[in-house]
């Protein structure tokens, strides 16, 4: 029997099928051990066949496999060649979605203990008092722990093992990651609105179905019931949610009503916990599997429904290779499976509610909320007037006096801006210099509790300077506002309020997020201040009050989704508010108060926001209407990273000449980020009519790259910088 094995090397020269003969014990999907080039490197079998292409006596052995249940299975191999087919990127890089990091490189395994267990009654001497007390506490317990046995009776447990008495066995420990979290919760009978809803999802032919459900309008609900259903017809279910943040939160709500029938995976769990969760979704212990992005790739086989909250999120996109769309990866699954993919979200991406109204997904609407309760009132504060009153803090009169009414009342508030740190950048007032990173083109932010400066790019942090390097001013400026500067002035205005942060800064480590969610939650707190982490999926039903700080930041970059981001951050964050009985309130602070994007966003009128945003982009032939392609280059030396660029360019110019009608736009430049992490940048621009040519844009680009210059492509790229 011959193996086809990939080998975990992720380069193009060797991203291809290397035969071996195979051994017992190895399947397909199997992790192995071969020799290749002189040493020994990690595999995997992609499939067996009888016979082989080659001599067989010329044929390698492998050398050695992982035991058990092959790592991968059948529709995980059959994805991995469609992503390396579709984003041209090595197999084995590809292979690597799929397992925890750990596992495929063998430093993390499986965690077994020793429990004694009660075998039988025996005589024993009645000087033995203390094997006496081990035999009737083992009767009792039927089990234990070993180790905490021989703690609490000492040498006795083991003369009792010896004599027949107790037996000791191995038992798998489950390295649970949020293990508190409680099991049991109660199902909800569903609104009239909701029942149609499942109804609908279940009965239409159509794989992917929208859910446009405007915030509080019980969407949750709607995912549990149809994971419900799935789990009922023996089938398994995958749950997709944005951000971290928001994982937690909505794992409790699965482990309460499904218990360990759910597991979660995400990168800020520990190696074991990864592991331990992984292995129980690919034997089939657990069947549900919930995360970011990287969920999608869970090993459940048989899957029943999938669901894709926040469907228009941008953390959907991966930024490093492979770049695939979570989306994408979600629809072969599902049409592998037969089964149905729930896009949720308050405020659809454009390209998914054109493709809703055209036919080609499901489209379910639930425009109010739950029992009817109200939306939030919006108030727009014109900064621009606060600044001639004279007032120079980040609060407008507006805010402070909702603060201030909501505190009185016992009730709780959200404070966002979606910047982090103290001030954006630091200025000397005399010359103009601006703090910046020594390795990237990027001002440093300034963190008032570190007292230091930090890049928000590379991480890199440097001492805060205590006079201008340039001119030796002591006159510096701080410009800009983050959380923590909002911090510093909420205690100045409100001495007693109990506040927590939550931003990159508060929130590291696995449970960072859960905490600060759980305290607020449980109301040790009266106000939340945060970045556009505390934005979408939350259910504080004691907030009755959301501040939008700076609600016009995101509105004016050079970027076609500039008003569609803003309309989403707005729309999500005011939904944070009134969630309960009592009707919220929602200050928004903008510089720009006519601003179309944010009346839309005030009256909450999704529609009218589409139907603009929609004949903007056609009238300009933006996606949808046509894709953004980018080719990115950058190396630590300059020099290559535009020998490179030459090169593609070149290439890429003779595609244009060739297809010129295909092309909308067509150019290089240097990146606007002219260097992150000491890497050079620059690119080639294009804005082409259909995909016909992303392919072709592909194999033009990629052989350029070498072992100095990183050359990748991006396909509509989230961020243009």
């Amino acid at each position: 029997m011959t193996a086809e094995v990939i080998v975990d090397i992720a380069h193009s020269e060797v991203d291809k099928i290397f035969e071996y003969r195979a051994i017992d014990g190895v399947a397909a999907g199997s992790q192995v051990k071969v020799p290749f080039g002189g040493r020994v490197v990690d595999g995997f079998v992609m499939r067996l066949k009888e016979g082989s292409d080659f001599d067989a006596a010329k044929l390698k052995s492998i050398l050695s496999a992982v035991d058990g249940i092959p790592a991968l299975n059948g529709e995980c191999l059959r994805l991995v060649d469609e992503i390396a087919a579709r984003y041209h990127c090595p197999k084995a890089l590809v292979l690597r979605l799929f397992l925890p990091g750990e596992m495929r490189k063998g430093t993390v395994r499986e965690l077994f203990k020793n429990v004694a267990v009660f075998e039988r009654e025996i005589e024993i001497s009645s000087r033995a008092k203390a094997q006496a007390a081990v035999l009737a506490h083992m009767k009792e317990k039927g089990r234990e722990d070993y180790t905490l046995l021989r703690e609490k009776f000492g040498q006795a447990a083991a003369e009792l093992v010896k004599k027949g008495a107790l037996r000791v066995e191995k038992e798998r420990v489950n390295r649970s990651p949020y293990a508190a979290l409680a099991a049991g919760g109660a199902e909800h009978p569903l609104t009239p609105a909701q029942q149609s809803a499942v109804e609908a999802v279940k009965n239409s032919h159509k794989t992917v179905q929208l859910l446009h459900g405007v915030t509080g309008s019980g969407k949750t609900e709607i995912y549990l019931t149809l994971i419900a259903e799935a789990l009922r017809q023996g089938k398994s279910a995958i749950f997709l949610v944005p951000e971290i943040a928001l994982t937690p939160q909505m794992f409790k709500q699965l482990r309460a009503r499904f218990g360990e029938s759910a597991a979660i995976l995400h990168s800020g769990l520990s190696a074991g916990e990864k592991f331990d969760e992984w292995w129980r979704l690919r034997t089939g212990e657990a069947k549900i599997a919930i995360g970011a992005r990287s969920a999608v790739f869970a090993p459940v086989e048989n899957v029943g429904v999938i669901v894709m909250d926040e469907e228009h999120d941008q953390s959907y996109a991966s930024e490093s290779n492979p770049r695939y769309r979570t989306v994408e990866i979600a629809k072969f699954r599902a049409a592998y499976n037969g089964c149905k993919l729930v896009l949720g979200s308050a405020t659809p991406s454009v390209e998914t509610y054109l493709k809703a109204k055209e036919g080609e997904y499901g489209l379910l609407e639930l425009p109010e909320r739950i029992h009817a309760r109200p939306m939030p009132e919006i108030v727009i504060a014109d900064m621009r007037r606060e600044v001639r009153r004279g007032n120079n803090t980040a609060f407008s009169a507006a805010l402070r006096e909702e603060l201030a009414d909501c505190l009185e009342k016992g009730k709780q508030a959200i404070i966002f801006i979606n910047r982090r740190g103290f001030a954006q950048s630091v200025i000397c007032r005399e010359c103009g210099y601006v703090a910046k990173c020594a390795s990237c083109d990027v001002s440093l932010t300034y963190h008032s509790e570190e007292d230091c400066l930090k890049c928000h790019y590379c991480g890199a942090q440097y001492h805060m300077l205590s006079a201008c390097p340039e001119c030796g001013s002591i006159h510096l400026n701080y410009t800009g506002t983050g959380t923590q500067k909002v911090v510093g002035e909420l205690k100045k205005m409100y001495p007693s309020a109990r506040i927590l942060r939550m931003d990159n800064d508060t929130t590291s480590g696995k449970e960072g997020h859960y905490k600060i969610l759980k305290a607020f939650a449980e109301r040790r707190a009266d106000i939340l201040v945060g970045t556009q982490m505390v934005a979408k999926g939350h259910d504080f039903p004691a907030v009755t009050l959301v501040g939008i700080l700076d609600a016009d930041m995101s509105l004016h970059f050079s970027d076609y989704r500039s008003g569609e981001r803003t309309f989403q951050l707005v729309t999500q964050v005011s939904g944070r508010s009134g969630r309960a009985e009592e009707r919220g309130k929602v200050v928004l602070q903008t510089y720009d108060p006519e601003n179309y994007i944010l009346r839309f966003a005030v009256e909450n009128d999704y529609k009218g926001f589409f139907e603009h945003e929609i004949s903007l982009r056609k009238a300009t032939a933006f996606p949808p209407f046509a894709r953004i392609v980018r080719v990115m280059i950058s190396s630590e030396d300059d020099k290559k990273a535009l020998d490179a660029l030459k090169e593609i360019w070149f290439s890429l110019q003779a595609l244009y000449e060739k297809e010129r009608e295909e092309f909308l736009f067509f150019n290089k430049m240097r990146s606007p980020v002219k260097r992150i992490q000491n890497k050079f940048r620059y690119q080639v621009l294009m804005r082409i009519k259909s995909d016909k040519l992303l392919s072709e844009i592909y194999d033009r680009s990629l052989p350029h790259a070498s072992r100095d210059v990183l050359v990748y492509v991006e396909e509509d790229p989230n961020n243009l910088s």
